[in-house]
């Protein structure tokens, strides 16, 4: 038996509201973001790095 002449109801999926990020906030992150580049940075040389030659 083919279900192709069958219409099936189905409920519709909410949509989800899209965040607007307002520059003040784009701006704070990108700050958050290269401090947090900076403090890896120096974490990788002060800690992981092997010892430089003197």
């Amino acid at each position: 038996m083919s279900d192709d002449n069958i219409i099936k109801f189905e409920r519709r999926k909410p949509n989800k509201e899209q965040r607007i990020v307002s520059p003040m906030q784009g701006k704070a992150l990108a700050w958050i973001a290269v401090i947090a580049a900076l403090v890896l940075v120096w974490a990788y040389y002060q800690f992981i790095s092997p010892p430089s030659l003197p």
